[in-house]
């Protein structure tokens, strides 16, 4: 398998991602690094790089089938999401103590995050994923390595607890009550991930409303689902935001309520491109860029970045190349991405003054290139994400 983390030889296509190869530009290379970026679609589990998996395992004497830290995540060979979800259950069963937390938290956040420009992380946790680990546990490890991360690197960083759709309304109910009963400030919500297709939103409504009275955000994957999917999110789930969500340009009338309501959606390029959901395979991106078009709220990130082969940078490298996005779109993402985080409002404004300054230091050279302007932006005049129209609370 070719090194996909090496930089590329000069005028050979970047390889760090399996979705169609980009060539290699300074302009838009030097852009996409020193944006700054707010994370609000990243597992934790889909961070851990293979080469801690592997030593994890050895740690654990955990058998990983013959799979090496060059095997473990073949980002051409995922044939559909039950496969990808397959490798995700591998990997959370090295994952058991509280070092273990740590490290891959830590490691999250500053390799896979600040040293990306991410100056903020929603992560998301998912407690099933780790079979027979006690939420205390997990939880005391993970803010363990959220704090030494912020020490050493700046970036901060909240949780997001995800209930596995595939299993019941009641699991899906306890691990809620469980969050409750452990709460913490770094806890801000819940989430709904794993395969749609298993797991319909209809049947957590019990869960995402008990999550509500205690005060919890809530989000939910819907990345093939049917449009309707996305309305059962917002009146019956109380979401304030939806994760992937690209099938909800399928339909005008739902389309044009999430832009009038300023919904989030966490777009994730590469992976999605992977998936087929973003679209066609083949690295065009139509997806996001009929979302974007249409003037729906769209975020951008990374998903589970080693496992796809890309990063947090690369995940905007290729919208660059694909859609011709520049400058001003690229940071409207990131924009957005702030108003749609769930810290509260003095932290926000907080978050906000850090990334205008990162913006601001940008030089010119690099926001000017025509590379980076062949596509007018999308968005004329302000960035919808200065349009600060607060969404009903639901739920």
């Amino acid at each position: 398998m070719p090194d996909r983390t090496a930089d590329p030889l000069p005028g050979s296509p970047w390889l760090s991602a399996y979705s169609t190869p980009t060539p290699q530009d300074p302009a838009i290379d030097a852009l996409v690094a020193a944006l700054p970026k707010v994370s609000l679609h990243c597992h934790l589990l889909g961070t851990v790089s293979a080469a801690t998996v592997v030593d994890l395992a050895r740690k654990h004497r955990v058998d990983l089938g013959g799979r090496t830290a060059e095997t473990l995540y073949d980002h051409h060979g995922y044939e559909d999401l039950g496969e990808f979800l397959r490798v995700l259950d591998v990997v959370g069963s090295v994952v058991r103590d509280v070092e273990d937390f740590h490290r891959i938290t830590y490691e999250s956040l500053t390799d896979g995050g600040a040293a990306h420009g991410v100056l903020y992380r929603e992560i998301h946790l998912s407690p099933p994923g780790h079979p027979g680990v006690p939420y205390a546990r997990l939880l005391a490890g993970v803010v363990a390595g959220i704090q030494d991360a912020r020490a050493d690197s700046g970036i901060e960083a909240r949780l997001v607890v995800g209930i596995n759709r595939e299993r019941s309304g009641a699991e899906a109910r306890r691990l809620v009550e469980e969050v409750i009963e452990h709460r913490i400030e770094e806890v801000v919500g819940i989430g709904l991930d794993y395969a749609e297709v298993n797991g319909p939103p209809g049947r957590f409504v019990e869960a995402f409303q008990l999550a509500g009275r205690a005060g919890l955000e809530r989000t939910a994957h819907s990345e093939s689902g049917p449009p309707g999917h996305v309305l059962t999110l917002l009146d019956d789930l109380g979401c304030s935001r939806v994760d992937h969500g690209y099938h909800v340009v399928d339909d005008p009338e739902i389309t044009a309520r999430c832009v009038a309501e300023q919904i989030p959606f966490t777009c994730t390029p590469v992976s999605s491109d992977i998936g087929r959901y973003s679209g066609s395979g083949d690295g065009s991106h139509l997806r996001i860029k009929e979302m974007v078009d249409a003037g729906l709220r769209v975020t951008i990130d990374s998903d589970d970045p080693p496992m796809f082969g890309t990063d947090p940078t690369h995940d905007f490298r290729v919208l660059a190349h694909a859609l011709g996005y520049g400058r001003d779109q690229l940071a409207a993402f990131t924009d957005n991405a702030v108003e749609a985080c769930w810290l509260d409002e003095t932290d926000k404004a907080a978050l906000r003054r850090r990334v205008d300054a990162a913006l601001a230091a940008i030089p010119s050279t690099v926001t000017t290139d025509p590379h980076l302007d062949r596509h007018p932006d999308p968005y004329p005049g302000p960035h919808p994400g200065r349009h600060r129209v607060p969404a009903p609370r639901r739920g």
